[in-house]
């Protein structure tokens, strides 16, 4: 239950009406007063009417339910903590005062009341309260505001990276959608299959988000490698290579991406998704668990969008022929764990291309 500490008016909770007028007179010139005869009557008032009371006035000797037991019900709620409850008392007993600080009330005030006294502490009281609601809405309202630049910077850092590794595909001779495409495929593989136990649906969208930019450092490779038509030569092959390497180290001169989650992963398959699961990719030669999952995953997806997809050396292969080259080890070795997940995904995976056509 939250209660807004906003209202000018006091719940005032006695059995006798004279109590109650005075001390209804004593704040009437700044705040209005409600009326409780009994604690029980006072309790459904707090609860039906939690948010304009900003003190509540109880006595402690009332028929039906006395003010400690009204305190032991409102204590379940923590509604002391939000408005300040005082116990107006002729009672002056230990246990009564100890029990009544236990139970949360801000002050404790003897009867017969003396006015400037009363008036004195219980305002005080108040206004505490009320500047302390107003620092948290502050605070509240600031941390909102945090939160939608984070936002935006999120947005605008995504809209950057996606803008990247759109203008790397466009330089390669492609439309765009293959950095598109990665990412669904990636996302798919993760979300929809066993590959992604463990990981949070956040980090889903981190490593499908970082998984465009895998070919970034073709930037750095010659149009005329890059571009060329036909079969690269051996000195040309080792050249394109080099774009997992430049793509690392690209990465890595980007000051705002380095402060990302989104960096660890763009690091890891930028280098790595060339690397195969019998350690005869490339640039590091790692082997089976030694290449993280999502390099793995991105380094499949790329080989089936490659295959599935026409290039200025090739035409197409039908999706099944590109099952069947991935299966039978003809694009490079994969983790066992990661086919059987691609095969049973696959057919979702073909929708996939029905988004990009390619134009």
């Amino acid at each position: 239950m939250v209660i807004e500490n906003e209202g000018k008016k006091l719940l005032i909770i006695d059995d006798d009406e004279m109590n109650r007028e005075i001390l209804a007179n004593i704040f009437e010139d700044v705040y209005e007063s409600d009326f409780a005869s009994d604690g029980e009557e006072g309790l459904k008032m707090i609860v039906d009417g939690q948010q304009q009371y900003c003190a509540i006035l109880l006595d402690v000797m009332m028929p039906k339910m006395n003010g400690i037991t009204v305190l032991e019900e409102l204590k379940k709620d923590e509604i002391a903590s939000q408005v300040p409850i005082f116990l107006i008392t002729a009672e002056r007993s230990n246990d009564i005062m100890r029990k009544g600080y236990e139970l949360g009330v801000m002050d404790i005030i003897e009867k017969p009341v003396i006015p400037y006294v009363i008036r004195r502490r219980i305002m005080s009281v108040v206004e505490l309260f009320e500047s302390r609601k107003r620092l948290a809405r502050r605070v509240e309202y600031q941390n909102w505001e945090l939160l939608e630049k984070a936002k935006e910077i999120i947005a605008l850092n995504e809209g950057l990276i996606e803008a990247l590794a759109t203008a790397i595909e466009f330089r390669d001779g492609e439309s765009g959608h293959h950095v598109k495409r990665i990412h669904d495929i990636t996302h798919c593989l993760l979300s929809q299959t066993s590959l992604g136990n463990g990981l949070t649906a956040k980090e889903i969208d981190d490593i499908s988000l970082a998984s465009i930019m895998h070919d970034v450092g073709k930037i750095a490779i010659p149009d005329a490698i890059l571009c060329k038509p036909g079969k690269l030569t051996a000195e040309e092959y080792a050249i394109m290579k080099e774009h997992t390497v430049k793509g690392a180290e690209l990465l890595q001169s980007i000051p705002v991406l380095k402060n990302t989650k989104v960096y660890e992963y763009a690091f890891d398959i930028a280098r790595h998704h060339h690397e195969r699961y019998d350690g005869k990719g490339y640039p590091d030669g790692l082997k089976g668990e030694q290449i993280s999952l999502w390099a793995q995953v991105v380094s499949l997806a790329d080989v089936y969008d490659a295959l599935c997809s026409k290039r200025i050396y090739k035409k197409a292969f039908s999706f099944d022929d590109a099952v069947r080259m991935i299966i039978n080890g003809e694009c490079g070795i994969f983790s066992p764990d990661l086919l059987k997940a691609f095969l049973q995904i696959e057919p979702d995976i073909r929708k996939i291309y029905d988004k990009y056509e390619e134009v």
